[in-house]
């Protein structure tokens, strides 16, 4: 019997035992898969959250606002301006009595902020923009800054607007992004409530989404 022959039922054990080990490193140290959107979650969560980076607009009294801002909340984040004429309002209004309601949810409460920030800063001064989303309620933060900071940070958002052409007299509307963004208190952005907007399917959604990301 040459070498080759009495070789060869070694080599076939030695294959085995390679496969073998393959599967149980697969089986055992397999990757995590990622986590799955509930159904009813789809339409708001997005696949993975989105880590914002860092960026500078400004508060009422022209204190900086930038990512530090939104570390340990979560974020209700509406993109607007204070001379729009229907959308933004509602939008406030909704953020209104959703947090209104959070009360009988006090801990989720105490770590949820609203913010809305102008993207039309020719028009809304910091000052101008705090005092109007104080208008809905005092707790509200209102932001807004240059033009290359609100373009900087809404592409982070994946948020859109565009400065409609002026009217007689000059007077114009800005088309923007009818969403309530829904940022984490590690600065992820985890998706959005589009619109129309129902504060109790918000409250509902945005409580399921704390349990499930928090």
């Amino acid at each position: 019997m040459s070498a080759e022959s009495k070789s060869s039922p070694i080599k076939a054990l030695v294959g085995v035992a390679v496969i073998v080990v393959l599967f149980m490193s697969v089986f055992f140290f397999k990757t995590p898969e990622k986590l799955t959107v509930p159904a009813e979650l789809q339409a708001v969560l997005w696949p993975e959250p989105r880590q914002l980076s860092d960026f500078e607009l400004s508060g009422g009294e022209g204190e900086a606002f930038d990512l530090s801002h939104l570390e340990g909340k979560w974020t209700l984040l509406f993109f607007g301006y204070t001379s729009c004429p229907d959308v933004c309002p509602m939008a406030l209004s909704v953020m209104k009595a959703v947090y209104d309601d959070l009360a009988e949810y006090p801990d989720v409460q105490a770590k949820t902020q609203v913010v809305f920030v102008s993207v039309d800063p020719e028009r809304d001064s910091p000052k101008h923009v705090a005092e109007y989303a104080a208008y809905f309620d005092e707790r509200f933060i209102g932001i807004t800054g240059s033009l290359e900071a609100i373009d900087g940070f809404a592409k982070q958002m994946h948020a859109g607007y565009i400065k409609d052409e002026p009217g007689e007299g000059g007077a114009y509307q800005v088309s923007h992004t009818g969403s309530i963004y829904l940022i984490g208190p590690k600065q992820r952005v985890h998706g959005a409530f589009p619109p129309p907007h129902r504060p109790k399917v918000i409250i509902e959604q945005y409580l399921d989404v704390v349990k499930l990301r928090g």
